[in-house]
């Protein structure tokens, strides 16, 4: 049975403040003791029982399993042909167009279509989407930062065996991959392990490789085809050359014969322009220079010997370690050798002996680096033994700038791709070098300590924002260098322009120098008279303090013709404002006279 006990109450009772007061204590209760129950109680000892009122916890660790990306790709390739017509054969695409033109369906199509086309070209015309709204300002100025760069990323060889990153390439469409060729460069050092693929980075991505690459030989080269980027050629430890196509997968589609190929590593291949865009050429240090086109490789198709005495002897060769060529000079192209010189050739010649036009001789060790000034193809950049040099084609007994010598090895350099006045080296202790003469040039502009070991390539993006450095371990650092450094500034072609022009100028003088000296000498030992050794007692010292002299005095010359015709200007300025002035107090003498006239005119006139 349930004990109920409704308690009752009005409403307005609810929500009252409770009403507290004193009173006297009241006993509710009183229990008297029971001594009979004393006889039942038990004495114990005391007995301490503590209570932890703090709360358990417990730790849990997880270890998610890492997720592996990896980037798949579709090739879209031409359609809308029949089955029986290749889109590749250029006579079956022309034939097939013209015979569906004479069809009448087509003439029908094609005026429907047109008139679709007609109101989306006169739609663009009205609205030009690329207006330039704020044409009229000017550009913001850069600001005036000090030079400096930061790395982005740093992309390690994943094999145990650490290799040298020897050549680097960028994609030529997508700056976002770049492709690495890795081969232990060091005699005898290869070992049973070490790891003979090279890799395709994927920047995004650059914890494991985009694509790899299986040759037959470590690779010292690769390039990528500026025409199709699918396409890369290679060139071996071993002298083979081989190319791939990362549509079909890491192995190479074709190698070529040992028999047919370099007897030593090939240090340079380069693509050529061309209509099919499938030639290329390479170098080694076996004295030899190979024209290939990749649907053939099985032989070269053209050959020359770097034989400087031009007789095309093997035995007299002097070894390539680096290949320059400029499109723009489709005909020629230089080689930088283990020698020290740079040999330029002609490849239009008609004989091989006449192929070698000339050398440049100026390092005491293999020119590592040989690239042309982007801007200005006559002057080029040669990095070798502890200074970087830079030539131009009309002076080739000397360079016409040098920087000072390192301490350390060079070992790579290149020019910027936008500004004329700056390029990049690279030292055995890990340092990149950013020179621009035009701001300084004793010192680099910007000196970096990219890593430990020695760094052996460099390669500049086409947007000369990027620099990637490949170092002896096979890590490849990439830097982003400070605006200054990559923004060609305010009329500085015209001033690296002078700059170059001097410079060859004074080099000229030099040289004209010195080969009147040669012929004084010449004559001199062969006895053509006591006039000719009374020239002759001039001191080489001598000789270059008056041809500092000369080219001094034609630099106040050509100041003094500055001079004078600015002088001649202001004269013509000052003489011409004053014909002006002389005209305007002309014009108000004669004003009164006028008046005078015409008050005679209106007086009358007395008889």
């Amino acid at each position: 049975m349930e004990i109920v006990h409704v308690y009752t109450r009005r409403r307005s009772d609810f929500g009252r403040p409770c009403c507290f007061s004193d009173r006297p204590a009241e006993v509710c209760v009183d229990i008297q003791p029971d001594p009979s129950l004393a006889e039942a109680f038990v004495l114990r000892s005391p007995v301490d029982a503590p209570v932890q009122h703090g709360c358990d916890m417990s730790e849990h660790e997880v270890n998610t399993e890492r997720v592996e990306v990896e980037t798949r790709g579709v090739n879209h390739v031409e359609g809308g042909w029949p089955k029986d017509i290749n889109p590749q054969e250029l006579e079956q695409t022309a034939r097939f167009r013209k015979k569906v033109e004479k069809e009448e369906n087509y003439i029908n199509t094609i005026v429907h279509l047109g008139a679709l086309m007609e109101h989306c070209v006169r739609q663009n015309n009205a609205v030009d989407i690329y207006e330039e709204y704020f044409g009229e300002e000017e550009e913001a100025e850069v600001e005036d930062e000090p030079p400096s760069a930061k790395t982005i990323n740093v992309i390690r060889d994943p094999n145990t065996t650490k290799r040298t990153a020897a050549h680097l390439s960028w994609h030529p469409d997508r700056c976002k991959k770049l492709a690495v060729a890795y081969s232990s460069l060091e005699f005898q050092q290869n070992t049973e392990d070490m790891s003979l693929d090279s890799y395709i980075w994927d920047l995004e991505n650059p914890n494991k490789p985009e694509l790899v690459l299986k040759p037959s030989s470590p690779l010292v080269s690769l390039e990528y085809n500026p025409k199709d980027a699918h396409i890369l050629v290679g060139g071996c430890y071993n002298g083979q050359m081989a190319y791939w196509d990362t549509r079909k997968g890491g192995l190479p589609v074709e190698v070529s014969t040992v028999e047919a190929s370099h007897r030593d590593p090939v240090y340079g291949a380069i693509w050529l322009q061309s209509k099919t865009g499938t030639e290329c050429f390479s170098a080694s240090t076996d004295g030899q220079v190979l024209w290939w086109d990749i649907r053939k490789l099985s032989e070269p198709t053209e050959m020359l010997v770097l034989d400087i005495t031009r007789q095309g002897l093997l035995e007299n060769a002097l070894g390539a370690i680096t290949l320059e060529f400029e499109p723009t000079m489709p005909t020629k192209f230089m080689v930088g050798t283990e020698q020290g010189i740079v040999i330029t050739c002609n490849r239009k010649a008609k004989t091989p002996p006449e192929k070698i036009a000339g050398t440049y001789s100026g390092h005491h060790g293999p020119v590592y680096a040989l690239t042309r000034n982007p801007l200005y193809p006559k002057i080029f950049l040669t990095v070798g033994d502890w200074t970087a040099r830079i030539w131009s084609e009309e002076t080739k007994e000397s360079p016409i700038m040098w920087t000072k010598y390192h301490l350390s090895y060079l070992t790579a350099g290149c020019w910027s791709t936008v500004r004329p006045a700056v390029f990049f080296t690279t030292k055995m202790d890990g340092t990149l070098d950013v020179w621009d003469f035009l701001f300084k040039q004793n010192d680099p502009s910007l000196s970096l300590k990219v890593c430990d070991e020695p760094l052996s390539s460099l390669r500049l993006q086409d947007n000369g924002c990027i620099v990637g450095c490949g170092s002896k371990l096979g890590t490849v650092t990439l830097l982003e260098i400070s605006s200054g450094l990559c923004t060609l500034q305010r009329n500085e072609k015209n001033l690296a322009n002078a700059m170059f022009e001097r410079e060859t100028k004074r080099e000229k003088i030099l040289e004209a120098r010195h080969r009147e000296m040669r012929l004084k000498e010449r004559a001199r030992s062969e006895g053509l008279g006591a006039e000719a050794e009374e020239i002759l007692e001039e001191s080489p010292q001598e000789a270059l303090e008056r041809a500092q002299k000369e080219f001094f005095e034609v630099i106040e010359a050509e100041l003094q013709r500055r001079a004078r015709a600015e002088a001649q200007h202001l004269h013509d300025k000052d003489k011409k404002h004053a014909e002006e002035e002389a005209v305007a107090q002309g014009e108000e003498s004669e004003l009164p006279k006028y008046e005078e006239e015409d008050e005679e005119k209106d007086a009358p006139k007395e008889e």
